[in-house]
C-alpha cells in the first residue's frame, strides 16, 4: 500500500529525503516574504460545489477511472499548501505549485482528482478566482516558464531539484489561453521528464500534469505524456 501510495506522490517521490525514508519502495507568500491571502471554510462552499460540478468523471472518459484526493494522498504529499513550498528562484515557484497539485495566484477555491493508467498518473487540479485574478496567476505561471529553463529546487517535506523547464506545444488547446511544458529531474543518475498544461476558461483555470511515479521507484528513465482524451474532455467541461 505504501509502495503505491508513493507512486501516486509527485513531489515525495522527486525528494530523495522522502524516498530514502519510504525505503525507495504565482509567486507564493514563502518565496517572497509575503504573506498568501486566506478564504474561510463557509466562503469556499461555493467555490467548491462549482468545480465539482465542472471535474471530469468516468464517464466523460470512458474505459478510464477518475479519482479524487485520498488521505494517503494528504499523507505523501510534497506539500499541503503553497505557504509550505520554498523555491530558490521565486519566479520559479508557481512551476512547483502547478506540477504539485496546489493552487497558483490568489485562489478562491481549488479540486484535484486523478486519471491512474498502468504506472502513470495524470492529475487534474481545477481553481477558480475571483474576477481578474484568474488571469494573474495564469501570468505568473507564463513567466515562470519563460523564467525557469535552466532549473530550479523546491522544498517542503523534502528537496525537489528541476533541471530544465522547457516550453512545448499544448495537447488540446482550450479555453481562452493555454500553455503546455515539459520538466525533468535526475534521481540516482537516471532522468524523468514530466508533462504539464495550463488552460484558464474565464475565471477558472485547470491545470494538468502527469508523471510515471513508478519509474522512479524502480529507477528506470519515464517519460509521462499528457493523455489528449483527458485534457480534451476536462477542456469541454470548461467550455
Amino acid at each position: 500500500m505504501k509502495r503505491a501510495a508513493l507512486a501516486a506522490s509527485t513531489l515525495s517521490l522527486l525528494s530523495l529525503a522522502t524516498l530514502t525514508a519510504c525505503g525507495g519502495d504565482a509567486d507564493s507568500g514563502s518565496a517572497t516574504g509575503e504573506p498568501r491571502p486566506t478564504t474561510s471554510r463557509a466562503k469556499q462552499v461555493a467555490p467548491a460545489e462549482r468545480l465539482t460540478k465542472l471535474m471530469i468523471t468516468k464517464a466523460d472518459v470512458p474505459g478510464l477511472d477518475v479519482k479524487p484526493k485520498s488521505a494517503e494522498d494528504d499523507e505523501y504529499a510534497f506539500a499541503q499548501s503553497p505557504d509550505d513550498v520554498t523555491v530558490d528562484k521565486p519566479a520559479c515557484a508557481p512551476l512547483a505549485y502547478a506540477m504539485n497539485q496546489l493552487a497558483l495566484g490568489e485562489a478562491q477555491g481549488d479540486l484535484t482528482h486523478s486519471v491512474p493508467q498502468n504506472s502513470q498518473f495524470t492529475y487534474i487540479t481545477l481553481t477558480t478566482y475571483a474576477p481578474g485574478k484568474a488571469q494573474s496567476a495564469f501570468a505568473g505561471l507564463a513567466k515562470g516558464v519563460d523564467s525557469c529553463g535552466g532549473g530550479f529546487t523546491a522544498k517542503a517535506k523534502g528537496t525537489a531539484p528541476y533541471d530544465s523547464v522547457t516550453t512545448e506545444k499544448p495537447v488540446a488547446e482550450g479555453g481562452d489561453e493555454s500553455l503546455a511544458f515539459r520538466s525533468t529531474t535526475t534521481l540516482k543518475g537516471i532522468t524523468h521528464t514530466m508533462h504539464a498544461q495550463a488552460v484558464r476558461s474565464g475565471d477558472v483555470i485547470a491545470v494538468y500534469f502527469s508523471v510515471d511515479g513508478m519509474a522512479m521507484v524502480q529507477e528506470r528513465p519515464g517519460d509521462a505524456k499528457l493523455p489528449a482524451t483527458v485534457v480534451k474532455a476536462q477542456n469541454a467541461k470548461l467550455g
